[in-house]
């Protein structure tokens, strides 16, 4: 059979066939491919020896079988190449096509050679054995020789190939990144090699010369790629120290050394050649004719920065390629920055207002800033209150403080905030870089700056973290809290009291439930456990609970929060004053116009009930207790359904009793779960829900009185089952949080399964308690995806932003609906009674078949109500 015939013929053959007939085959084919002098058919044979039947051979015998008797011939041929591009390149030119088509031919034949012997290499990685050098001994020779000899032509090759290296840098480019990975993999396989005793001689001598060939590999590539410099060096000491008690003495100390010492003296060398050309004095006279080109510096840097990871705009690379960018050009862009920083057109361009740059430049912009951060501390004043004092002068180019600009671009990053991302500079006790968020870099970065800003530029600060607070964005009134709490943390007892003062005074002046109240709300509650004793006792003083007023800001605070003196106090305290409240509006006849009053009281006995709960004294405990069967003996479901003022009540007369849920009777859980059954039919505002979850939830807790069990239990399942088909996302993950509390802790068992006899409500459910994942997404699709969320949140909250700036009444709540006059007011309230019970009628006739006699009274209500519109 002739040699080609053969090798289509191996080439059909499957794993099984491969297996059967190596014996007889692969010293055919080892004597064909020793034989032959064409470089092609070497190539094809190789591959055909490589795929077929290296994974065949068992480890033992791969070395005499296959690596002796195939790769001595791959160095020979690799030779063979180079030498014939060193006699070739000097005739290369553009006009040349024939010898330019040549050699690009000869260059990927040897990009062939180091891909199949990447291969092999990978192969011997994935086997499980332990591995010794007289394994890959060939191997071992045929990688060091071709890794050095390929290293050593691409350093080369500006000098073989002088000014036509353009035709072939293409090529070049990836010969060396082929023997990047080569060597990246093969230094991987040499970690793996065990030497087992001091016996084993010819493995030390063989691991003496693997040091030998990598030190003589570090000495080709000190001056082409420091990262693989750095990184071959770094192999070399790791393998040394791991064998150093079979090694040691066979070391060439010296030779070591004296390479090391070479190698960091060249780095030297560069560094100070490029110092050199960035001379103070001469770059500092060139940046002068960079005034009018500074935005474009600046957009350089943010464009590129945009396309590294984890920016979502960059492309994907695979690993190796993508850390080497993004350890070397960044090191190039500081370098700008470095220039660039006590430039003011510089700083003008960078910090000006209305920015209209695309939001994919948001994140790198705050990269900058923070690069920027870290080096202004070792700045004069000067420059410092350049970056951070902003400036509005009609003489000046406006610009924005610093901290304006980085709260505004982290406010865009919301992809990249919910992603868990690797920047730099971020290490843990000594440890290599871990992956965190994007907040916890700024947010890290911001706080340490804050340390070093000088007193007169804290004014700009203060405003700063106000004006984020008090932005709807979340996450940014979030980090705005952090750092206004380190600087708390950080500064005077006294700065501290002063600016809880000024807080409780905007959370007091806020109208109605808004985003600001929500965010000074938390910014208070934080701060107040940073305030110092003496100082709690004169905020209790000013803002005293026993003021209804003062109420609005007692319902926001932990009162946790004070001495354990101040807590009894204040917890008796601002109990009896709601108390006091509640009664004084049962005493006026429950007008629904004063209940706003009674919903910041009950607000106030919910913090306090959330600090303390069933640990409160008996006398407020009993107080508390009684005011709750008070205040539900006058709510009733149609109100709730019709005024909105009656809502929050009760929603917050809900949280009380699950939170008092062992201390309040069976008739106030009775009366409870009753005007839930009359209520959640009928589609209750969200908010009323939620509670609702929570006093259901608690009921767990609790075990039913025999005597009220059959009035209670029967009703659970339903109420825990209409919430669980909720349609809404957030109702429907609280239900599953609450039915489970319930589940877990409840001694009453047969209302589980109850309430989980439709199909699709148990399988929602057991996915829940097993966190399985309904919706999964490649990485291309999460991409995609965030970048639409990207655009839509960057328009909804700019929006916002343009609100609260050009039309503060647009931020306030809705306005209150004027009150009625009496006669339209019971008009209004029969209406609305009337209304809600055909709904729950409704309801009734869409679960079951109603009685003939009820279809009869309706008939007659509906005569009832021509009558009414006729006038008769």
């Amino acid at each position: 059979m002739s040699r080609n015939c053969l090798l289509e013929e191996v080439c059909q053959w499957n794993e099984e066939m491969c297996k059967r007939k190596m014996g007889h085959v692969l010293p055919e084919l080892i004597c064909i491919y020793q034989c032959s002098e064409n470089s092609s058919e070497q190539l094809c044979v190789l591959k055909v020896l490589t795929d077929k039947f290296l994974p065949h051979i068992s480890l033992a015998e791969k070395e005499q079988t296959f690596f002796s008797q195939t790769l001595p011939r791959v160095m020979t041929l690799f030779d063979e190449l180079a030498n014939k591009l060193s006699q070739q390149a000097g005739g290369l030119s553009s006009q040349n096509t024939e010898l330019q088509a040549e050699l690009r031919s000869t260059i990927q034949s040897q990009i062939q050679l180091l891909e199949v012997l990447m291969n092999i290499v990978h192969h011997v990685c994935t086997l499980e054995e332990a591995l010794t050098l007289t394994n890959i001994h060939s191997l071992s020779l045929a990688a060091f020789h071709i890794l050095k000899n390929t290293f050593s032509h691409c350093k080369d090759s500006e000098t073989l190939y002088r000014g036509r290296l353009h035709l072939v840098a293409d090529l070049l480019q990836s010969l060396f990144k082929e023997a990047y990975s080569l060597q990246k993999g093969f230094m991987e396989l040499l970690d793996r090699i065990v030497l087992e005793s001091a016996d084993a001689t010819d493995d030390i001598a063989c691991m003496v010369i693997v040091v030998h060939n990598v030190l003589k590999i570090c000495s080709v590539i000190s001056k082409m790629d420091h990262a693989l410099h750095a990184n071959t060096w770094k192999f070399l000491i790791k393998i040394s120290v791991k064998h150093r008690v079979l090694i040691e003495t066979k070391l060439p100390h010296d030779e070591l050394v004296a390479g090391l010492c070479e190698d960091i003296l060249n780095s030297f060398s560069s560094c100070l050649q490029l110092a050199e050309q960035m001379n103070q004095p001469a770059g500092m006279e060139f940046i002068d004719f960079l005034s009018k080109s500074c935005h474009l510096l600046h957009h350089l840097y943010l464009q590129m920065y945009s396309k590294f990871t984890p920016s979502l705009y960059a492309p994907i690379l695979s690993a190796g390629p993508c850390d080497q960018i993004a350890s070397v050009v960044p090191v190039a862009l500081d370098a700008l920055v470095s220039q660039l920083l006590p430039f003011r057109p510089f700083v003008e361009t960078v910090l000006r207002d209305n920015q209209d740059f695309s939001s994919e430049l948001a994140f790198p912009q705050c990269l900058l800033l923070m690069n920027v951060m870290g080096k202004l501390p070792s700045q004069s004043w000067e420059v410092q209150s350049l970056w951070c004092s902003g400036s509005r002068l009609s003489e000046e180019r406006p610009r924005l403080s610093l901290f304006n600009v980085l709260f505004h671009n982290f406010q865009r990053c919301h992809a990249e905030l919910s992603l868990p991302v690797q920047l730099p500079s971020v290490m843990n006790k000594g440890q290599a870089q871990q992956s965190i968020s994007l907040y916890e870099y700024v947010c890290t970065h911001l706080c340490s700056f804050i340390t070093s800003l000088p007193a007169s530029l804290f004014p700009v600060l203060e405003c700063t973290l106000l004006d984020a607070v008090l932005r709807p964005h979340m996450l940014t009134a979030l980090l705005a809290t952090d750092a206004w709490c380190f600087l708390a943390r950080y500064g005077s007892a006294e700065l501290c009291a002063h600016h809880i003062s000024l807080i409780a005074q905007l959370v007091k002046s806020c109208c109605g439930e808004c985003y600001q109240l929500s965010h000074l709300s938390l910014l208070l509650r934080r701060m107040l456990f940073l305030m110092a004793a003496d100082h709690q006792v004169a905020f209790v003083e000013k803002f005293s609970p026993k003021e209804m007023s003062n109420l609005l800001l007692w319902r926001q605070v932990n009162v946790k929060a004070l001495t354990p003196e101040l807590q009894k106090t204040v917890t008796s305290d601002i109990t009896r004053t709601a108390i006091d409240q509640c009664l004084k509006w049962q005493s006026s006849k429950c007008a629904l116009g004063e209940l706003e009053q009674v919903n910041v009281a009950l607000a106030a006995l919910v913090a306090v009930c959330r600090a303390h709960g069933e640990t409160l004294n008996l006398e407020l405990q009993l107080s508390i207790t009684e005011t709750l069967c008070q205040m539900w003996t006058v709510l009733t479901v149609e109100q709730v359904l019709s005024q909105r003022c009656v809502q929050p009540t009760a929603t917050l007369l809900l949280s009380l009793v699950a939170l008092l849920i062992r201390l309040v009777g069976t008739t106030l859980i009775v009366q409870v779960v009753l005007f839930l059954s009359s209520l959640l039919p009928l589609n209750p505002p969200d908010h009323v829900r939620l509670a609702a979850l929570d006093f259901l939830g608690s009921l767990g807790k609790i075990v039913i009185p025999p005597d009220v069990q059959g009035t209670v239990l029967p009703k659970l399942p339903y109420l825990f089952a209409s919430l669980l088909t909720d349609k809404s996302w957030l109702i429907l993950q609280h239900a599953l949080q609450g039915f489970t509390l319930f589940a877990e802790e409840t001694c009453h068992e047969e209302v589980v399964p109850h309430s989980l006899e439709s199909g699709g409500t148990k399988n929602k459910v057991v996915s829940f308690l097993n966190k399985v994942i309904t919706t999964v997404e490649c990485k291309e699709l999460q991409v995609e995806r965030l970048k639409q969320e990207n655009t839509i949140l960057d328009a909804h909250f700019t929006t916002l932003n343009l609100c609260a700036v050009n039309d503060p009444v647009v931020m306030q709540p809705s306005a209150k609906r004027a009150r009625l006059e009496q006669c339209e007011e019971e008009y209004e309230s029969a209406l609305q009674t009337a209304e809600n019970a055909f709904k729950t009628l409704q309801t009734l006739i869409q679960q079951r078949p109603a009685p003939e006699t009820v279809m009869a009274r309706l008939q007659a209500l509906q005569t009832t109500i021509i009558a009414l519109n006729t006038g008769r």
